[in-house]
């Protein structure tokens, strides 16, 4: 069998075994008999060893600037796993979770990443910031790993080792900024851009820049200022923010990321910057930050998410009472004090993909389970049916958008009418506009302008393949 014809066929039969992508099938020969081979492999590897637990890996810094974050992220996945091994487990065996801490440390989470895929995980979930998954994403590419990433991102990247739970830039950043340009979201026409000292908030301001001159708002109604991790002193940014605002309704855009959002909202409130004054909507600050803050002068500033705790429907409750449950049985800090928040419900939706692609798929089989992850959907605490593009490996979201409230939590006051499907390239970045990320033949890419297997001659395959009407069943 031919290259592009195994390709065809992992297409048209997304759960067969021994579907790759380019970097695994580069030669034709080695492809053929790899995917004749690795069948009766995957069946005798589960006739004589896979009876006992599946590791899965839990990637999340518990010390450091970012554990106020990615501690929770650590805890749900923890809850969500044990769940699932009270119902029976994922094709009738126990997950075992193996838990590392990379301590916020970037080329730590490297290490971190290799000494899991090493210790035999048939999956990882973890990361929060870009520049830990642009850290590990070289190590799941290499040893052919497979990365759920739950954190909404810069977008600019489609692999076909990782899977984006979190929002893309066209399903956070972009429509908040439009609910702020509209009325009910007070007209702002001048906007400061503020984030931490990284990929994601310099990535997402360079969209949200093009986005902004597409509407008209002129450069030197742009204020833009970075900040390293761990920064706390803000006195003299926010007086800089206020000053820039004088004379046009202004709305701050923030993406500081970790415990820096608790020194930059306490100095909000201390210079009494009201909302109705300047909003402020944060792309990285949800309920578990705002555990740590008085809110009550933070009333009526804005978050931008796909989830929020307050959300009323029957799966969020149960989402919830699991959670409270969860933190009550193992006596964690803070006990009802915890709360839920938008990339705890992206990490609850990963592993639940996850699980039902591995089950699809009757094997955890990386090439098999990934094939199988594309399409699959579930019903989310957002309240809303949850698909995974097969194309891009990312999410069909909702996008909400929530005030403060004194009591931490938040009251929606805009929101998409359904999940829209995200961007994994930016059309606004001229250069961005022209790439395509689609994992499915012919493309196979997550990074090209035309397809890979573009002009592949058709009757090749009459000689040495069934037709690709069949191949789904000859799989």
């Amino acid at each position: 069998m031919t290259r592009w014809t195994s390709l065809l066929a992992c297409a048209l039969a997304p759960a067969a075994f021994g579907c790759k992508g380019p970097a695994q099938s580069e030669s034709p020969a080695a492809s053929s008999s790899a995917a004749a081979a690795q069948p009766a492999a995957v069946e005798a590897k589960s006739a004589t060893k896979d009876t006992g637990p599946i590791k899965v890996g839990i990637l999340h810094s518990l010390s450091g600037t970012m554990a106020i974050s990615e501690t929770s992220l650590k805890d749900v996945a923890l809850m969500t796993i044990d769940k699932i091994n009270k119902d029976g487990g994922v094709l009738g065996r126990q997950l075992e979770p193996v838990v590392v801490d990379p301590a916020s440390d970037w080329p730590l989470f490297a290490e971190k990443a290799r000494e899991l895929i090493n210790k035999g995980v048939a999956v990882t979930f973890g990361c929060w910031t870009s520049v830990s998954r642009k850290s590990v994403l070289p190590v799941f590419e290499e040893l052919n790993g497979l990365l759920f990433y739950p954190v909404q991102y810069e977008g600019e990247e489609s692999s076909y080792n990782v899977f984006y739970t979190g929002a893309a830039p066209n399903q956070q950043a972009i429509p908040a900024v439009e609910y702020l340009m509209s009325a009910d979201g007070g007209g702002a026409k001048r906007w400061v851009l503020l984030g931490t000292d990284y990929v994601y908030p310099r990535t997402t301001n360079k969209i949200l820049k093009y986005f902004l001159k597409s509407k008209g708002v002129a450069d030197e109604d742009v204020m833009e200022k970075y900040t390293p991790f761990g920064h706390s002193d803000y006195q003299t940014i926010v007086a800089d923010v206020k000053k820039f605002a004088a004379g046009k309704a202004t709305a701050v855009v923030s993406t500081i990321n970790g415990d820096s959002n608790v020194p930059f909202y306490k100095e909000l409130a201390n210079q009494g910057l009201k909302a109705e004054d300047i909003p402020v909507v944060a792309f990285s600050v949800g309920e578990e930050e705002l555990r740590g803050l008085d809110t009550k002068p933070l009333v009526g500033h804005l978050a931008a998410w796909n989830y929020f705790m307050s959300l009323d429907n029957p799966t969020n409750t149960e989402f919830k009472n699991q959670w409270a449950a969860w933190v009550k049985s193992q006596k964690l800090p803070d006990g009802d004090k915890r709360v839920t928040n938008d990339p705890m419900e992206a990490t609850w939706i990963g592993i639940q993909m996850w699980k039902q692609a591995v089950e699809q798929a009757g094997t955890t089989d990386i090439d098999a389970v990934r094939q199988a992850v594309g399409g699959q959907v579930v019903t989310a605490p957002s309240g809303f049916n949850i698909t995974m593009d097969a194309k891009n490996h990312h999410l069909h979201k909702p996008v909400v958008v929530g005030e403060v409230q004194a009591d931490g939590q938040f009251k929606v006051v805009w929101k998409t009418e359904g999940p829209i499907r995200a961007d994994a390239w930016s059309p606004f970045i001229p250069d961005s506009a022209k790439k395509v990320a689609d994992w499915t033949y012919p493309w196979v890419c997550g990074n090209c302008t035309e397809p890979k297997h573009k002009g592949v001659v058709i009757q090749s395959a009459k000689a040495e393949a069934p037709a690709p009407e069949k191949a789904a069943a000859a799989q």
